[in-house]
Protein backbone atom coordinates (compact mmCIF):
# COMPACT_ATOMS: atom_id res chain seq x y z
CA UNK A 1 0.00 0.00 0.00
CA UNK A 2 1.30 3.62 -0.87
CA UNK A 3 0.35 6.55 0.90
CA UNK A 4 0.11 10.40 -0.62
CA UNK A 5 2.82 13.12 0.58
CA UNK A 6 2.22 16.36 1.67
CA UNK A 7 1.43 19.33 -0.84
CA UNK A 8 3.94 21.46 0.63
CA UNK A 9 7.18 21.04 2.75
CA UNK A 10 9.49 22.98 4.63
CA UNK A 11 13.52 22.56 5.46
CA UNK A 12 13.73 21.58 8.52
CA UNK A 13 17.51 22.55 8.76
CA UNK A 14 18.06 19.28 10.40
CA UNK A 15 20.68 16.60 7.96
CA UNK A 16 19.25 13.63 8.71
CA UNK A 17 15.83 15.09 9.05
CA UNK A 18 15.82 16.68 5.29
CA UNK A 19 11.96 18.44 4.34
CA UNK A 20 9.19 18.12 6.52
CA UNK A 21 5.74 19.66 6.04
CA UNK A 22 5.39 22.73 6.11
CA UNK A 23 2.92 22.80 9.06
CA UNK A 24 5.09 21.40 11.19
CA UNK A 25 7.34 23.12 14.32
CA UNK A 26 11.02 21.60 14.59
CA UNK A 27 11.86 21.46 18.20
CA UNK A 28 13.70 19.58 20.20
CA UNK A 29 12.17 17.14 22.32
CA UNK A 30 13.15 19.02 25.85
CA UNK A 31 10.51 21.77 24.16
CA UNK A 32 7.83 18.97 23.97
CA UNK A 33 8.35 16.60 26.95
CA UNK A 34 9.93 16.56 30.56
CA UNK A 35 12.70 14.67 30.73
CA UNK A 36 13.55 12.28 34.30
CA UNK A 37 10.80 14.32 36.26
CA UNK A 38 10.90 14.76 40.03
CA UNK A 39 9.53 11.96 42.21
CA UNK A 40 8.12 14.48 44.41
CA UNK A 41 4.63 14.31 43.91
CA UNK A 42 4.96 10.43 44.67
CA UNK A 43 6.34 11.40 48.13
CA UNK A 44 2.81 12.50 49.84
CA UNK A 45 0.96 9.22 49.00
CA UNK A 46 1.05 6.62 51.69
CA UNK A 47 3.59 4.75 52.32
CA UNK A 48 1.40 1.04 51.66
CA UNK A 49 -0.36 2.14 48.50
CA UNK A 50 0.37 -0.67 45.41
CA UNK A 51 2.01 0.49 43.24
CA UNK A 52 3.57 -0.65 39.48
CA UNK A 53 7.32 -2.19 39.49
CA UNK A 54 8.95 -2.05 36.46
CA UNK A 55 12.15 -3.87 35.77
CA UNK A 56 13.80 -4.02 32.49
CA UNK A 57 12.53 -7.38 31.63
CA UNK A 58 8.79 -5.70 32.19
CA UNK A 59 9.82 -3.68 28.81
CA UNK A 60 9.47 -5.29 25.36
CA UNK A 61 10.94 -4.44 22.19
CA UNK A 62 8.25 -4.27 20.57
CA UNK A 63 6.29 -1.77 22.96
CA UNK A 64 4.19 -4.22 25.04
CA UNK A 65 4.53 -3.67 29.19
CA UNK A 66 4.30 -6.19 31.21
CA UNK A 67 2.79 -4.97 34.51
CA UNK A 68 2.48 -8.38 36.77
CA UNK A 69 4.82 -6.70 39.04
CA UNK A 70 3.31 -4.83 41.81
CA UNK A 71 5.00 -3.23 45.06
CA UNK A 72 4.21 -0.93 47.92
CA UNK A 73 5.55 2.51 47.85
CA UNK A 74 7.73 2.36 50.52
CA UNK A 75 9.80 -0.25 49.21
CA UNK A 76 10.76 1.16 45.69
CA UNK A 77 10.29 5.17 46.16
CA UNK A 78 14.02 5.38 46.86
CA UNK A 79 16.32 3.76 44.31
CA UNK A 80 14.04 3.52 41.29
CA UNK A 81 13.24 5.75 38.03
CA UNK A 82 9.70 7.51 38.93
CA UNK A 83 7.10 6.91 36.18
CA UNK A 84 3.04 7.93 36.20
CA UNK A 85 0.35 6.95 33.47
CA UNK A 86 1.28 8.34 30.08
CA UNK A 87 5.04 8.54 30.35
CA UNK A 88 6.78 7.68 27.27
CA UNK A 89 9.93 5.39 28.85
CA UNK A 90 13.22 3.68 26.36
CA UNK A 91 16.04 1.65 27.39
CA UNK A 92 18.86 3.89 27.46
CA UNK A 93 21.94 0.59 28.23
CA UNK A 94 22.99 -1.79 25.09
CA UNK A 95 22.27 -3.23 23.85
CA UNK A 96 18.69 -2.76 24.87
CA UNK A 97 18.39 0.92 23.14
CA UNK A 98 19.71 -0.87 19.96
CA UNK A 99 17.04 -3.75 20.51
CA UNK A 100 14.29 -0.81 20.64
CA UNK A 101 12.93 -1.64 24.64
CA UNK A 102 10.34 1.35 24.94
CA UNK A 103 7.18 1.80 26.06
CA UNK A 104 4.04 4.36 26.81
CA UNK A 105 3.09 3.69 30.35
CA UNK A 106 -0.47 2.81 30.33
CA UNK A 107 -2.76 0.76 32.95
CA UNK A 108 0.08 1.43 36.46
CA UNK A 109 -1.39 0.42 39.39
CA UNK A 110 -2.58 3.22 41.20
CA UNK A 111 -1.63 5.54 37.94
CA UNK A 112 1.99 5.35 38.97
CA UNK A 113 4.85 3.23 39.10
CA UNK A 114 8.94 2.49 39.81
CA UNK A 115 11.07 0.96 37.11
CA UNK A 116 14.66 0.10 36.79
CA UNK A 117 17.39 3.23 36.71
CA UNK A 118 18.10 2.07 33.31
CA UNK A 119 15.09 3.77 31.45
CA UNK A 120 14.92 7.77 30.42
CA UNK A 121 11.52 9.07 31.17
CA UNK A 122 9.76 11.69 28.73
CA UNK A 123 6.64 13.58 29.93
CA UNK A 124 4.92 14.78 27.24
CA UNK A 125 3.96 18.59 27.49
CA UNK A 126 -0.01 18.08 26.74
CA UNK A 127 0.27 21.22 25.09
CA UNK A 128 2.95 20.20 22.93
CA UNK A 129 2.70 16.03 22.14
CA UNK A 130 0.86 13.15 22.87
CA UNK A 131 2.22 10.35 24.62
CA UNK A 132 1.45 8.01 21.33
CA UNK A 133 3.20 10.02 19.26
CA UNK A 134 6.23 10.94 21.22
CA UNK A 135 6.11 7.20 22.09
CA UNK A 136 6.67 6.45 18.05
CA UNK A 137 9.20 8.91 17.78
CA UNK A 138 11.59 7.31 20.39
CA UNK A 139 10.70 3.81 19.05
CA UNK A 140 11.61 5.01 15.79
CA UNK A 141 14.87 3.98 13.22
CA UNK A 142 16.36 7.56 13.42
CA UNK A 143 16.00 7.95 17.16
CA UNK A 144 17.58 4.40 17.84
CA UNK A 145 20.86 4.72 15.10
CA UNK A 146 21.70 8.54 15.98
CA UNK A 147 21.29 7.56 19.49
CA UNK A 148 23.19 4.75 19.16
CA UNK A 149 26.26 6.99 17.71
CA UNK A 150 25.99 9.13 20.80
CA UNK A 151 26.63 6.24 23.26
CA UNK A 152 29.39 6.11 25.71
CA UNK A 153 31.00 3.96 27.90
CA UNK A 154 32.51 0.57 27.70
CA UNK A 155 31.23 -2.77 26.55
CA UNK A 156 28.34 -4.08 28.03
CA UNK A 157 27.89 -0.83 30.05
CA UNK A 158 27.38 1.69 26.96
CA UNK A 159 24.60 4.31 27.81
CA UNK A 160 22.56 7.26 26.27
CA UNK A 161 22.99 9.94 27.95
CA UNK A 162 19.72 12.11 28.81
CA UNK A 163 21.18 14.98 27.23
CA UNK A 164 20.71 12.75 23.53
CA UNK A 165 16.77 12.88 23.99
CA UNK A 166 17.02 16.47 25.52
CA UNK A 167 18.40 17.53 22.12
CA UNK A 168 16.76 15.08 19.83
CA UNK A 169 15.27 17.58 17.46
CA UNK A 170 12.42 16.28 14.93
CA UNK A 171 9.19 17.76 13.15
CA UNK A 172 5.85 17.56 15.62
CA UNK A 173 2.41 17.83 13.63
CA UNK A 174 -0.53 19.67 15.61
CA UNK A 175 -1.80 17.67 18.17
CA UNK A 176 -4.71 16.09 16.37
CA UNK A 177 -2.45 15.68 13.83
CA UNK A 178 -0.04 13.75 16.07
CA UNK A 179 -3.20 11.64 17.39
CA UNK A 180 -3.93 10.15 13.87
CA UNK A 181 -0.52 9.44 13.09
CA UNK A 182 -0.26 7.43 16.17
CA UNK A 183 -3.37 5.72 15.71
CA UNK A 184 -2.70 5.06 11.92
CA UNK A 185 0.68 3.33 13.43
CA UNK A 186 -1.29 1.38 16.03
CA UNK A 187 -3.13 -0.36 13.20
CA UNK A 188 -0.82 -0.71 10.56
CA UNK A 189 2.06 -2.25 12.96
CA UNK A 190 -0.94 -4.39 14.54
CA UNK A 191 -1.32 -5.50 10.97
CA UNK A 192 2.30 -6.33 10.24
CA UNK A 193 2.78 -7.91 13.63
CA UNK A 194 0.37 -10.48 12.76
CA UNK A 195 1.65 -11.99 9.79
CA UNK A 196 4.99 -12.15 11.31
CA UNK A 197 3.54 -13.84 14.18
CA UNK A 198 2.13 -16.06 11.36
CA UNK A 199 5.64 -16.40 10.11
CA UNK A 200 6.94 -17.91 13.31
CA UNK A 201 4.27 -19.84 13.75
CA UNK A 202 5.23 -21.67 10.14
CA UNK A 203 8.74 -21.28 11.34
CA UNK A 204 8.34 -23.22 14.41
CA UNK A 205 6.05 -25.44 12.90
CA UNK A 206 8.53 -26.61 9.83
CA UNK A 207 11.55 -26.81 12.87
CA UNK A 208 9.40 -29.31 14.86
CA UNK A 209 8.60 -31.36 11.16
CA UNK A 210 12.33 -31.43 10.54
CA UNK A 211 13.23 -32.26 14.45
CA UNK A 212 10.55 -34.94 13.66
CA UNK A 213 12.05 -36.03 10.50
CA UNK A 214 15.29 -36.83 11.64
CA UNK A 215 14.56 -38.16 15.11
CA UNK A 216 12.45 -40.70 12.92
CA UNK A 217 15.78 -41.49 11.28
CA UNK A 218 17.89 -41.94 13.82
CA UNK A 219 15.82 -44.13 16.11
CA UNK A 220 13.72 -45.79 13.21
CA UNK A 221 15.69 -46.12 10.51
CA UNK A 222 14.81 -45.84 6.67
CA UNK A 223 12.67 -49.18 6.80
CA UNK A 224 9.55 -49.39 7.32
CA UNK A 225 9.45 -53.26 7.59
CA UNK A 226 12.93 -53.77 9.60
CA UNK A 227 12.43 -56.28 12.55
CA UNK A 228 12.08 -54.16 15.69
CA UNK A 229 13.45 -55.21 19.41
CA UNK A 230 13.12 -53.39 22.86
CA UNK A 231 15.96 -51.54 23.44
CA UNK A 232 15.51 -51.95 27.08
CA UNK A 233 15.92 -48.12 27.75
CA UNK A 234 12.66 -46.37 28.14
CA UNK A 235 13.11 -43.27 26.38
CA UNK A 236 14.31 -45.15 23.49
CA UNK A 237 11.66 -47.40 22.85
CA UNK A 238 11.78 -50.09 20.38
CA UNK A 239 15.01 -50.18 17.59
CA UNK A 240 15.77 -51.98 14.43
CA UNK A 241 16.82 -55.49 15.92
CA UNK A 242 20.08 -55.14 13.86
CA UNK A 243 21.35 -52.24 15.57
CA UNK A 244 23.76 -52.31 18.00
CA UNK A 245 22.94 -51.13 21.92
CA UNK A 246 26.06 -49.20 23.08
CA UNK A 247 27.08 -46.08 24.64
CA UNK A 248 28.74 -42.75 24.00
CA UNK A 249 31.85 -43.81 25.66
CA UNK A 250 32.14 -46.79 23.89
CA UNK A 251 31.83 -45.36 20.38
CA UNK A 252 34.48 -42.30 20.95
CA UNK A 253 38.12 -42.29 21.01
CA UNK A 254 38.08 -38.61 23.09
CA UNK A 255 35.61 -37.22 25.19
CA UNK A 256 36.73 -34.07 27.04
CA UNK A 257 36.16 -30.79 27.33
CA UNK A 258 38.60 -27.18 26.66
CA UNK A 259 40.71 -24.99 28.58
CA UNK A 260 39.71 -23.26 31.70
CA UNK A 261 42.46 -20.53 32.01
CA UNK A 262 42.26 -17.21 30.70
CA UNK A 263 43.42 -16.96 26.57
CA UNK A 264 45.10 -13.83 25.36
CA UNK A 265 42.83 -12.25 22.90
CA UNK A 266 44.28 -11.00 19.50
CA UNK A 267 42.49 -9.16 15.92
CA UNK A 268 43.07 -12.66 14.16
CA UNK A 269 44.35 -16.04 14.79
CA UNK A 270 42.74 -19.69 15.86
CA UNK A 271 39.20 -18.70 16.90
CA UNK A 272 38.41 -19.27 20.55
CA UNK A 273 35.41 -21.45 20.32
CA UNK A 274 32.66 -21.03 23.54
CA UNK A 275 29.13 -22.30 23.69
CA UNK A 276 27.78 -19.14 22.05
CA UNK A 277 29.61 -19.64 19.17
CA UNK A 278 28.02 -23.31 19.09
CA UNK A 279 24.81 -23.48 16.97
CA UNK A 280 22.52 -26.33 15.42
CA UNK A 281 24.69 -28.32 13.50
CA UNK A 282 26.76 -25.38 12.86
CA UNK A 283 29.84 -23.54 14.42
CA UNK A 284 29.69 -19.64 14.00
CA UNK A 285 33.55 -19.36 13.25
CA UNK A 286 33.22 -15.20 11.93
CA UNK A 287 31.68 -14.11 15.39
CA UNK A 288 33.85 -15.98 18.10
CA UNK A 289 36.84 -14.41 19.28
CA UNK A 290 40.33 -15.11 18.44
CA UNK A 291 43.99 -15.87 20.27
CA UNK A 292 47.44 -15.19 19.25
CA UNK A 293 49.06 -18.15 17.60
CA UNK A 294 51.67 -18.30 20.54
CA UNK A 295 48.93 -19.51 22.87
CA UNK A 296 47.65 -21.55 20.80
CA UNK A 297 50.02 -23.43 20.01
CA UNK A 298 51.91 -23.38 23.04
CA UNK A 299 49.45 -22.65 26.18
CA UNK A 300 46.76 -25.11 25.21
CA UNK A 301 46.70 -29.13 25.27
CA UNK A 302 45.48 -31.52 22.67
CA UNK A 303 42.34 -31.57 24.50
CA UNK A 304 41.58 -27.92 23.50
CA UNK A 305 42.52 -28.15 19.98
CA UNK A 306 39.97 -29.75 17.84
CA UNK A 307 40.45 -31.80 14.94
CA UNK A 308 38.42 -31.94 11.19
CA UNK A 309 35.43 -34.21 11.89
CA UNK A 310 35.19 -33.96 15.93
CA UNK A 311 32.01 -33.12 17.30
CA UNK A 312 31.89 -29.58 19.69
CA UNK A 313 28.90 -29.80 22.04
CA UNK A 314 27.72 -27.46 24.17
CA UNK A 315 27.84 -28.61 28.15
CA UNK A 316 27.11 -25.35 29.33
CA UNK A 317 24.75 -22.48 29.44
CA UNK A 318 22.34 -23.50 26.56
CA UNK A 319 22.67 -27.19 26.89
CA UNK A 320 23.16 -29.35 23.74
CA UNK A 321 23.81 -27.91 20.81
CA UNK A 322 26.50 -30.09 18.77
CA UNK A 323 28.09 -29.81 15.60
CA UNK A 324 31.01 -31.51 13.52
CA UNK A 325 34.24 -28.91 13.64
CA UNK A 326 36.06 -28.66 9.88
CA UNK A 327 39.37 -28.93 11.04
CA UNK A 328 39.89 -24.73 10.88
CA UNK A 329 42.46 -23.75 13.82
CA UNK A 330 40.66 -23.16 17.04
CA UNK A 331 40.40 -24.02 20.25
CA UNK A 332 37.67 -24.35 22.39
CA UNK A 333 36.95 -23.36 26.56
CA UNK A 334 35.39 -25.88 28.91
CA UNK A 335 31.71 -24.74 28.17
CA UNK A 336 32.15 -26.94 25.10
CA UNK A 337 32.80 -30.95 24.34
CA UNK A 338 34.87 -32.51 22.47
CA UNK A 339 33.87 -36.26 20.69
CA UNK A 340 36.18 -37.93 18.73
CA UNK A 341 34.00 -40.80 17.22
CA UNK A 342 35.60 -44.20 16.87
CA UNK A 343 35.66 -45.99 13.71
CA UNK A 344 32.21 -47.68 13.98
CA UNK A 345 30.31 -44.15 14.25
CA UNK A 346 30.44 -41.74 11.28
CA UNK A 347 30.78 -38.00 13.04
CA UNK A 348 28.22 -36.60 10.67
CA UNK A 349 25.71 -38.98 11.33
CA UNK A 350 26.62 -38.78 15.72
CA UNK A 351 26.05 -35.08 15.31
CA UNK A 352 22.45 -35.88 13.47
CA UNK A 353 21.85 -38.57 16.37
CA UNK A 354 22.08 -36.10 19.25
CA UNK A 355 20.05 -33.56 18.20
CA UNK A 356 17.47 -36.22 18.38
CA UNK A 357 14.50 -34.69 20.48
CA UNK A 358 14.61 -38.40 22.41
CA UNK A 359 18.26 -37.77 22.96
CA UNK A 360 18.53 -34.09 23.78
CA UNK A 361 15.44 -34.73 26.29
CA UNK A 362 17.47 -37.30 27.92
CA UNK A 363 21.50 -35.19 27.99
CA UNK A 364 19.05 -32.58 29.82
CA UNK A 365 17.25 -34.79 32.25
CA UNK A 366 20.74 -36.19 33.32
CA UNK A 367 22.20 -32.40 33.72
CA UNK A 368 23.85 -31.88 37.25
CA UNK A 369 24.07 -28.31 38.73
CA UNK A 370 21.16 -26.42 41.07
CA UNK A 371 20.87 -23.03 39.25
CA UNK A 372 23.08 -23.40 35.95
CA UNK A 373 22.99 -26.71 34.62
CA UNK A 374 25.62 -28.65 32.79
CA UNK A 375 26.32 -31.42 31.09
CA UNK A 376 29.13 -33.60 33.58
CA UNK A 377 31.12 -35.49 31.00
CA UNK A 378 31.11 -38.87 32.68
CA UNK A 379 27.23 -39.08 32.76
CA UNK A 380 27.48 -38.50 29.20
CA UNK A 381 29.67 -41.09 28.03
CA UNK A 382 27.19 -43.30 29.77
CA UNK A 383 24.28 -42.46 27.65
CA UNK A 384 23.23 -45.03 25.90
CA UNK A 385 23.27 -45.39 22.05
CA UNK A 386 21.21 -47.53 19.02
CA UNK A 387 23.91 -47.73 16.40
CA UNK A 388 23.24 -49.12 12.88
CA UNK A 389 25.88 -50.76 10.93
CA UNK A 390 28.84 -48.01 9.46
CA UNK A 391 27.34 -48.65 6.08
CA UNK A 392 23.69 -47.97 7.08
CA UNK A 393 24.75 -44.68 8.78
CA UNK A 394 25.84 -43.09 5.13
CA UNK A 395 22.31 -44.51 3.61
CA UNK A 396 20.56 -42.90 6.41
CA UNK A 397 22.56 -39.63 6.27
CA UNK A 398 21.99 -38.97 2.69
CA UNK A 399 18.16 -39.82 2.75
CA UNK A 400 17.67 -37.10 6.00
CA UNK A 401 20.29 -34.56 3.98
CA UNK A 402 17.78 -35.13 1.03
CA UNK A 403 15.24 -34.33 3.15
CA UNK A 404 16.60 -31.72 5.67
CA UNK A 405 17.44 -29.91 2.21
CA UNK A 406 13.54 -28.70 1.66
CA UNK A 407 12.86 -28.14 5.52
CA UNK A 408 15.62 -25.72 5.77
CA UNK A 409 14.71 -23.48 2.36
CA UNK A 410 11.04 -23.25 3.47
CA UNK A 411 12.39 -22.08 7.21
CA UNK A 412 14.77 -19.63 4.79
CA UNK A 413 11.76 -18.24 2.88
CA UNK A 414 9.51 -18.08 6.07
CA UNK A 415 12.69 -16.28 8.21
CA UNK A 416 13.31 -13.76 5.12
CA UNK A 417 9.78 -13.25 5.04
CA UNK A 418 9.53 -12.17 8.43
CA UNK A 419 12.14 -9.65 8.34
CA UNK A 420 11.47 -8.06 5.36
CA UNK A 421 7.75 -7.29 7.41
CA UNK A 422 10.35 -6.28 10.19
CA UNK A 423 12.18 -3.72 8.04
CA UNK A 424 8.62 -2.49 6.42
CA UNK A 425 7.20 -2.12 10.08
CA UNK A 426 10.15 -0.26 10.82
CA UNK A 427 10.10 2.19 7.63
CA UNK A 428 6.60 2.76 8.13
CA UNK A 429 7.09 3.95 11.36
CA UNK A 430 10.17 6.35 10.07
CA UNK A 431 8.02 7.88 7.21
CA UNK A 432 5.26 8.40 9.34
CA UNK A 433 6.57 10.49 12.04
CA UNK A 434 8.89 12.21 10.31
CA UNK A 435 6.43 13.62 7.72
CA UNK A 436 7.28 11.52 4.95
CA UNK A 437 3.33 9.89 4.49
CA UNK A 438 0.56 12.21 4.59
CA UNK A 439 -2.34 9.88 6.53
CA UNK A 440 -4.61 12.65 7.68
CA UNK A 441 -7.42 11.55 6.16
CA UNK A 442 -6.44 7.95 7.04
CA UNK A 443 -10.12 6.45 8.80
CA UNK A 444 -9.93 3.20 10.59
CA UNK A 445 -12.08 0.58 9.20
CA UNK A 446 -15.40 0.02 11.40
CA UNK A 447 -14.22 -3.17 12.79
CA UNK A 448 -11.20 -1.89 13.79
CA UNK A 449 -10.53 -1.89 17.42
CA UNK A 450 -10.19 1.70 18.97
CA UNK A 451 -6.40 2.34 20.03
CA UNK A 452 -5.82 5.01 22.44
CA UNK A 453 -4.25 7.24 20.35
CA UNK A 454 -8.00 8.08 18.73
CA UNK A 455 -9.47 9.62 21.81
CA UNK A 456 -8.51 13.30 20.67
CA UNK A 457 -9.78 12.62 17.23
CA UNK A 458 -12.80 11.81 18.84
CA UNK A 459 -12.86 15.27 20.76
CA UNK A 460 -11.74 17.23 17.62
CA UNK A 461 -15.07 15.89 15.89
CA UNK A 462 -17.56 16.78 18.53
CA UNK A 463 -15.74 20.24 18.55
Amino acid sequence: MSFPKYPEYKDSGVDWLGEVPAHWSVRRIRYVADINPSKSEARSLAGNKKVSFIPMESVGEDGTLDLKHVRPLEEVIDGYTYVRDGDVTFAKITPCFENGKAALMEGLESGIGFATTELTVLRPKPKCSTGEFLFRVVHSGPFRLLGEARMYGAGGQKRVPDDFARDFTIAWPPLTEQATIAAFLDYETARIDALVEEQQRLIELLKEKRQAVISHAVTKGLDPDVPMKDSGVEWLGEVPAHWELTRIGWITSELTYGFTNPMPTEDDGPKMLTANDIGWGEIFYDTARSTSEFAFKKLLTDKSRPRRGDLLLTKDGTLGRVAVHDGRPACINQSVALIRTACVADPDYLCALLQASCYQSQMIFEAGGTTIKHIYITRFAKMPVALPPLHEQGKILEKMKSEDAIYLSLIAEAEKSAKLLGERRSALISAAVTGKIDVRDWRPPDNAAAAPAKALLAQEAQS
